[in-house]
């Protein structure tokens, strides 16, 4: 049976790295494990189908539903304008406006594709007028798009807590230290290498005329602003379930697109609703086909076999770390971070216990190592969003990118060395 899996994942890989649509590489593999591993096809349908059938996932197409409604009302402009009213005018300071927002636009949304989506057309340009580098302005916004993965409400960890059992709740805190971490490395970079750019500083203004810019542009951000305090606060004040708040959050959208940023029309709304749609359903097919795979992996015992092959190379905790943490970069970097959690996630918990990992810390190393995936090739989709957006070539916003990757190295080993860093939060608010 190892043989088999073996062999399984051989052709996963495959089907993958010739673009092979994600459904269909699970069920790839599925039809060899049902033809080779004695595996019945009909009993894990019916298994997957419950599982996808589950009122915990309803939560995923709704969250994706108020991202979208949000990015296209317009609410980026709002932010940037607000947050750009208190650091705007020092050297570098734009490239932290473009980092804090789309940590905020994280907050709203779930999602490291809105962060860049919703800001990139905006930022870059205006980065670029001011005297950054276009790659670099471009690997800048790109990479802080992933704390849309980081700052909670998070998808991905959705996801992590209804595969491996764990509190959602919990699993949203538990990356809110590394995404904080993140946002002030990801500003300090900047600002160091915005001391070589030519950059164009606007006219000092006075504390009065601050104040009143920080009151007027804060007024018209106040709409965005409340959305992650509505969803969090209904969530962790016990007003909510995460389903009830996303279903909130998307009835909130409505009427702020149309009548307060008006970016949303009749033609716009049918369009983000099509589009929403169609990403719900190609999603969940893809974590329902996805979710067999893993079954089969858990039926045939493969988890109680890579500890005992793990525990047989080293029983070192840190060596054991090292290589799960090796592990989930290379899979981040051939799948996106949800199907690497539905793939992964359950057959490495049994190790991750065997070494008395905190299923709460492993949910964030989780999410840590998988988001960084999505810029690195060959997967690398925020990448290449980012490049399109940002319109520079690969080999163009490679150095950039690069600083901002060995950046984020400190936050995945502190997050995998110091529990604390993703267990305090959680813990201080009664979730552990």
């Amino acid at each position: 049976m190892v043989t088999v899996s073996i062999i399984s994942l051989f052709i996963l890989m495959g089907l993958l790295s010739m673009g092979v649509p994600l459904a269909l590489c699970f069920s790839g593999a599925l039809f060899y494990m049902s033809l080779a591993g004695g595996v019945t096809m009909k009993g894990m349908m019916l298994w997957g189908l419950q599982q996808i059938l589950s009122p915990a996932l309803l939560c995923i197409p709704l969250f994706i539903y108020a991202g979208s409604l949000m990015s296209e009302s317009g609410i980026a402009k709002y932010l940037l304008d607000f947050v750009d009213v208190f650091v705007g005018r020092i050297r570098g300071g734009l490239g932290v406006v473009a980092t804090v927002t789309c940590a905020l636009i994280g907050a709203i949304s779930g999602s490291a594709f809105t962060g860049v989506a919703a800001t990139g057309n905006m930022l870059i340009p205006e980065m670029v007028k001011r005297g950054y580098p276009r790659p670099f302005a471009t690997a800048l916004v790109t990479s802080s798009s992933i704390l849309g993965v980081l700052i909670p409400p998070s998808t991905p960890m959705i996801i992590f807590g209804w595969v491996t059992g764990t509190s959602v709740l919990a699993c949203f805190l538990s990356t809110v230290g590394p995404g904080l971490l993140t946002t002030a490395i990801f500003c300090a970079i900047n600002l160091v290498y915005a001391r070589k750019f030519p950059l164009v500083i606007p006219p000092a203004i006075t504390g009065r005329e601050k104040f009143n810019q920080a009151v007027s542009k804060g007024w018209k951000a106040l709409p965005a602003l409340f959305m992650p305090v509505l969803i969090l606060g209904g969530i962790y004040g016990g007003v909510m379930t995460p389903t009830e708040a996303a279903a909130a959050a998307v009835i909130y959208s409505v009427p702020v697109g149309f009548l307060v940023y008006k970016g949303l029309t009749p033609r716009t709304f049918m369009s983000v609703t099509k589009d929403s749609g169609v990403s719900t359903g190609s999603i969940m097919i893809m974590i329902m086909c996805s979710m067999m795979l893993s079954q089969t992996y858990v039926v045939l015992q493969i988890p109680q076999l890579i500890v005992k092959a793990v525990f047989s190379l080293t029983s070192n905790r840190v060596m054991i770390l090292i290589l799960i943490n090796l592990l989930l970069l290379f899979v981040g970097m051939i799948v996106n971070d949800v199907t690497g959690i539905i793939l992964v996630a359950p057959l490495l918990m049994p190790l991750a216990q065997a070494i008395g990992l905190h299923p709460i810390q492993y949910a964030a190393i989780f999410c840590v190592n998988l988001a960084i995936g999505s810029l690195t090739p060959p997967y690398a989709s925020l990448l290449y969003l980012g490049m399109r957006i940002g319109k520079v070539e690969f080999l163009d916003i490679l150095p950039p990118l690069g600083i901002f990757l060995l950046g984020y190295v400190p936050v995945m080993i502190l997050t995998t060395y110091w529990p604390a860093l993703s267990l305090t939060l959680p813990r201080m608010m009664g979730f552990l």
